[in-house]
């Protein structure tokens, strides 16, 4: 009896433990009017991109999954396609915590008198074990979407998220389809407004 409790217990706390946490994501969209929900779309590097690399291409087959479920259909090989959308994507890093000098011992030292005339003298030793602290990766996606015919904007979007440096969370690919989904689903949502998607 206590078997069939505790197995499936412990089989839940374990896929519980596999289960990555994605912070949440800060998205911010701009259009006029009702921009486009359908026609032909190409995926194309945003000019002046700012972090060229292999990367490039996870994210813009993440956009393009996005676009597709939202009601547009990826251009033939070849053909013209009567959207384009742009996209660019950045990496950034910024330290945690309050002291990276990387002194590892602090000492105190105290001392008093009591009321009785004794006096005592203490040192205290302080040894931090857990190591330098992970720097913050901050990933932002850019996205826009332009008519072939005239180059116009008809809709622009940016979300942005944090994650601790090694964590699951930090990674392009799994990034890259957060920052997809969060940024476009719903579109073409509310222009000028920055929501937080989780």
């Amino acid at each position: 009896m206590l078997k069939k409790i505790v197995l499936p217990c412990c089989l839940a706390l374990s896929l519980a433990a596999c289960a990555t946490a994605v912070p949440p994501v800060e998205v911010t969209r701009f259009h006029v009017g009702d921009p486009a929900r359908s026609g032909t779309v190409a995926v194309e590097e945003m000019p002046g991109n700012p972090d060229v690399s292999l990367e490039y291409r996870t994210y813009s087959n993440a956009v393009q999954q996005e676009l597709q479920k939202v009601g547009f259909t990826p251009a033939a090989e070849g053909a013209k396609s009567d959207y384009v959308a742009l996209v660019a994507f950045r990496r950034g890093f910024r330290p945690t915590g309050y002291d990276r000098s990387g002194k590892p011992v602090s000492v105190g030292v105290g001392g008093g008198v009591g009321s009785g005339g004794y006096s005592g003298l203490g040192v205290g030793i302080g040894i931090n074990l857990s190591g330098k602290p992970k720097d913050i990766v901050s990933t932002e996606l850019q996205v826009q979407i332009r008519r072939r015919s005239d180059s116009t904007t008809v809709w622009e979007g940016r979300a942005v998220t944090e994650a601790r440096e090694g964590s699951p969370a930090a990674q392009p690919g799994l990034a890259a389809g957060k920052l997809a989904t969060a940024l476009i689903q719903g579109y073409p949502g509310e222009s000028g407004r920055t929501i937080t998607v989780k």
